[in-house]
């Protein structure tokens, strides 16, 4: 293979792998492993009909967010300029507002299956039930409102 050649892209099993790896040391609110959620949401896009592009953001969705890997790596890793567009739509920016941030989701192709999958597994009773009654009550009215923003 050329420089100017295209890398092959990765596949759908080193994406998961990579983002296992890079979440590895993290836990969810409920002191899970990230891995889990991860899973979850990939999971939730493949149920919903979500395509490869799609399935490959949602292992990646909080990598660039949580600092688990960094924008520099997303833009030149081999992936479609697809899935790098959702893992970036669904990237929160620090001091966004909630309805810049359901905008640029709902502007972007793919995404929004993305994250409503996120949301289904963040939202799930289940889920909530492991949390203190506060961060349950704080996390319910902000998915919510995330909800209403987005359409869903």
């Amino acid at each position: 293979m050329t420089d100017n050649e295209p890398r092959p892209r990765l596949t759908l099993t080193e994406i998961e792998a990579l983002a296992r790896d890079a979440h590895a040391a993290q836990t969810d609110k409920a002191g899970r492993p990230y891995a889990e959620h991860l899973r979850a949401v990939a999971e939730g896009v493949r149920a919903r009909g979500g395509d490869e592009d799609q399935i490959a953001a949602a292992w990646l969705h909080d990598s660039v967010e949580d600092d688990a890997l960094s924008g520099d790596w997303l833009r030149e890793a081999a992936l479609s300029a697809r899935t790098k567009a959702i893992v970036l739509a669904v990237t929160k920016r620090p001091g966004e507002p909630p309805q810049a941030y359901a905008t640029r989701v709902l502007a972007t192709p793919g995404a929004l299956l993305v994250k409503e999958s996120d949301l289904a597994h963040n939202a799930n009773p289940e889920r909530l039930a492991a949390l203190d009654d506060a961060t349950r009550t704080r996390l319910t009215e902000k998915y919510r409102k995330m909800h209403e923003l987005l359409g869903l």
